[in-house]
C-alpha cells in the first residue's frame, strides 16, 4: 500500500516491487530492483527514505526516517524480518539480520554485517566490513561491542550519546507524560495521510 503523508508521496521504481500488505509511506525513494516483502513498513514521517538498487526489505521490518536523521541504504542490503532500521545510513551491501536494530544517527558501513537480534545505538558507527555478532550490542564512534550481559559498560559508553534527545528531540531529564504528549501530537499527522492507487 502506497501512503501519501505530509503532502509527499512515495517514488518506486518501475522494476521494484512492493507486496500487496507492505506500507510505503511518505517521502521515500525506492529503487531498481528493489523487493519489499510481506508486512514491511518504510514510513517517512518527517526524514526520508532512500533504498539502493537490488535491496530486499523483509517480512515485518521496519524502516523509519526522522528529522535530522534520514534513512539511506545503499545498494545490494538485505534488512531482515523483523529488523528495525530508524534513522540509520546503512552502507553498500550491508547484512541487516532478522530483529536486528539500528537507532537513530547510525551509521553501519558498506560490507558490515549486524546479526540476529542485535543493536546499533543512536549516534553509533560500525565500521566497513565489521561484524555485531548474534545479540551483541554496538555503541560508540566508532562501535565498541559488547555482549549484552555486560551491561553496565554498555550504558557507560551509550548515556554519552544522548539517546533521548537523538530519538525523541527531548532533554535528558523529560519524563514519559511530556515525551509521549509530543509524540501523539507528532504521529496524529496520519490522520492527514491519503492511500494511493497503485504506484506514485
Amino acid at each position: 500500500m502506497l501512503i501519501e503523508h505530509r503532502g509527499v508521496s512515495p517514488q518506486v521504481a518501475e522494476s521494484a516491487w512492493i507486496a500487496s500488505t507492505a506500507v510505503v509511506s511518505g517521502a521515500v525513494t525506492i529503487g531498481e530492483g528493489v523487493r519489499v516483502l510481506h508486512g514491511a513498513v518504510l514510513t517517512a514521517e518527517d526524514g526520508e527514505i532512500s533504498i539502493g538498487a537490488n535491496c530486499v526489505v523483509m517480512e515485518h521490518a521496519l524502516v523509519r526516517g526522522r528529522a535530522g536523521h534520514p534513512v539511506r541504504v545503499g545498494h545490494s542490503v538485505l534488512i531482515g524480518p523483523h529488523a528495525h532500521v530508524n534513522g540509520s545510513t546503512v552502507g553498500d551491501g550491508a547484512f541487516i539480520a532478522t530483529g536486528a536494530s539500528l537507532f537513530p544517527g547510525s551509521t553501519v558501513e558498506p560490507g558490515a554485517e549486524v546479526r540476529i537480534n542485535a543493536v546499533v545505538q543512536v549516534n553509533t558507527r560500525v565500521v566497513a566490513g565489521a561484524v555485531v555478532p548474534i545479540g551483541w550490542v554496538a555503541v560508540g564512534d566508532p562501535a565498541q561491542l559488547f555482549p549484552t550481559e555486560r551491561h553496565d559498560e554498555i550504558w557507560a559508553v551509550q548515556r554519552t550519546l544522548d539517546f533521548t534527545g537523538t530519538v525523541y528531540g527531548a532533554e535528558p531529564d523529560s519524563g514519559m507524560e511530556q515525551i509521549m504528549t509530543a509524540q501523539s501530537e507528532f504521529y496524529g499527522a496520519h490522520r492527514g495521510d491519503r492511500e494511493l492507487d497503485g504506484l506514485a
